[in-house]
């Protein structure tokens, strides 16, 4: 047969026939539908042919009207195989658990490496991951995806800025980069203080230099604040200045607030699939229910078995389906300025300085215009208005 695979499959036999009668038992099989194949004479009146093991019982008739003796001389294929390891099942179920238990032992976390913290944020760090599930001995099918891990320690843990982690083989790799501590102060040059923008002057809290402006003096862009010079003018006193002034500036925001709108959320209702991937090609092992959900989002996870420290081309991925819904909103126009007004806050805080404070918000204009309300909004703020302007000394003074 040329379907040799095939044969393997089912299981077939070699046949040795001895007799004056073993070319006509052939031709019978033949005629009868027994498919023989590799027929080979070897001798006289002996010859050897190979056939499916399913179709051995249809020789008994065969047998009886042929004077030949009949003999199995080979067994080949799976039903063969299969009893052969069910007479050693002890070492077939050994071998298996072996196997099994080092896939298992190869897909858990045996250790947790840190670098680059100091020991009491190394400690904050391994507390954090514990609360994850993130320890010594947990499978890797079970832990949090490596995204995840990232987010949650730079936001739960204070003193780092930055965290990179790494799965290799059964071992956690973080690289932690902590907060900068403020270095000491260089020493500065002679300098003046000036006004960065046009302001207001509401507060002077100058260090070191001559103060040039009073309180509720209108300044200009670049106007002298602090001197860092003082004394006489031929041989003066020159000094960094230092020191803040804070100030009221002006702001203005442009925004617009559509009255209607649409946007998707989950409604709570989800279901999982189940899927072992061989290369790129998935096998779906649970979560065989139809998909009902007219508009839905999916996310996946995809976990790779470990062997040893090789990554196999075998994994697990999990597929949840949650179901979305269109959603309504729409404003009257007093709401529409208020949501307005709180966009404009947030998207002029971005722009502030992190000691400034907003302390005057007003509508200047307003228009409703395709359902969409247009707002221009003047805003008051109180913030550090300095900025240093170097003093350039002559050769007598330096020397």
């Amino acid at each position: 047969m040329k379907n040799q695979w095939f044969t393997t499959f089912l299981g077939h036999v070699r046949v040795r026939l001895q007799g004056v009668g073993s070319e006509r038992f052939v031709n019978d099989c033949v005629r009868r539908g027994i498919y023989v194949w590799n027929i080979k004479k070897t001798g006289s009146e002996a010859l050897t042919f190979s056939m499916l093991l399913k179709d051995v019982k249809r020789l008994r008739p065969i047998y009886r009207k042929h004077d030949c003796d009949l003999k199995f001389v080979g067994r080949r294929g799976l039903p063969f195989l299969g009893r052969r390891l069910l007479k050693n099942s002890g070492f077939l179920i050994g071998f298996v658990a072996f196997f099994v238990f080092l896939v298992l032992l190869s897909n858990m976390v045996w250790k947790i490496e840190i670098e680059g913290a100091k020991p009491e944020t190394e400690y904050l760090v391994q507390k954090e991951l514990e609360r994850m599930g993130v320890s010594t001995g947990k499978l890797q099918f079970r832990l949090p995806d490596i995204e995840t891990v990232q987010r949650s320690l730079t936001n739960n843990v204070n003193s780092i800025t930055w965290v990179g982690a790494e799965l290799r083989g059964t071992t956690f790799y973080f690289s932690v980069v902590e907060k900068n501590e403020p270095e000491p102060e260089k020493a500065l040059r002679p300098q003046n203080l000036i006004a960065s923008k046009t302001a207001v002057v509401k507060k002077i809290l100058v260090e070191d230099g001559k103060v040039m402006v009073e309180v509720q003096q209108l300044v200009k862009k670049g106007q002298l604040l602090a001197s860092g010079q003082y004394g006489r003018e031929d041989n003066p006193t020159i000094i960094p200045a230092k020191g803040v002034v804070f100030g009221e500036t002006w702001y203005e925001s442009n925004i617009e607030v559509p009255l209607k709108s649409t946007f998707r959320v989950y409604t709570g209702e989800f279901f999982k699939r189940h899927y072992i991937k061989f290369g790129d090609f998935e096998i779906k092992v649970w979560g065989f229910e139809k998909n009902k959900y007219k508009r839905y989002q999916e996310e996946q996870e995809v976990h790779y078995v470990n062997f040893l420290k090789w990554k196999l081309p075998v994994a697990y991925k999990e597929v949840t389906v949650r179901e979305e819904e269109e959603a309504g909103r729409q404003y009257t126009e007093k709401q529409a300025v208020e949501v307005g007004k709180e966009m404009a806050r947030e998207e002029l805080r971005k722009k502030l300085p992190e000691k400034a404070t907003i302390t005057g918000e007003k509508v200047w204009h307003k228009e409703l215009n395709n359902g969409k309300l247009k707002l221009s909004l003047h805003y008051t703020v109180i913030e550090d208005i300095v900025s240093t302007q170097p003093i350039r000394q002559s050769k007598n003074q330096g020397d």
